[in-house]
């Protein structure tokens, strides 16, 4: 197997994360803006508990709540995947629908790897916000 391919098989069956939290500054506004960017990618509230909201598909696995630790803002880069080209796609029209500021269209990253299908925006507190996909087509 070569190293592409190997990639390419990791990208698609590993998963180390149990869940990630991120604090916002607004976070009606932040919830607003996941409700419609997680949508198309099959995710939804599942949890809410006082100032934090849980997202995922079966289990919360996406946490937001109000900033209430450090100073200052510092970008994260925050990825969520999907099996479906077109549910990127879907993804990237949410967010702009949702008012996001556009750093990357939708299109193929291959110096990630072949089948890297990604877009990027930014969301209501300047993170990098991506949907990827890691099948061909």
């Amino acid at each position: 197997m070569e190293i592409s391919e190997l990639v390419g098989a990791v990208w698609q069956t590993a998963a180390m994360l149990d869940h990630v939290s991120i604090q916002c500054g607004d976070l009606v506004k932040s919830a607003a803006f996941y409700d419609a960017v997680l949508a198309p990618l099959g995710g939804r509230r599942i949890m809410e508990f006082g100032p934090v909201i849980g997202y995922g598909v079966d289990r919360p696995t996406f946490w937001i709540g109000r900033q209430s630790t450090g100073d200052g803002f510092r970008e994260s880069h925050i990825a969520f995947a999907t099996t479906d080209r077109r549910l990127v796609d879907a993804f990237f029209a949410a967010a702009i629908g949702a008012g996001a500021e556009v750093l990357h269209e939708p299109r193929v990253w291959p110096e990630y790897h072949p089948d890297y299908y990604g877009a990027f925006v930014r969301d209501p507190d300047g993170n990098n916000v991506e949907a990827v996909c890691h099948r061909s087509r």
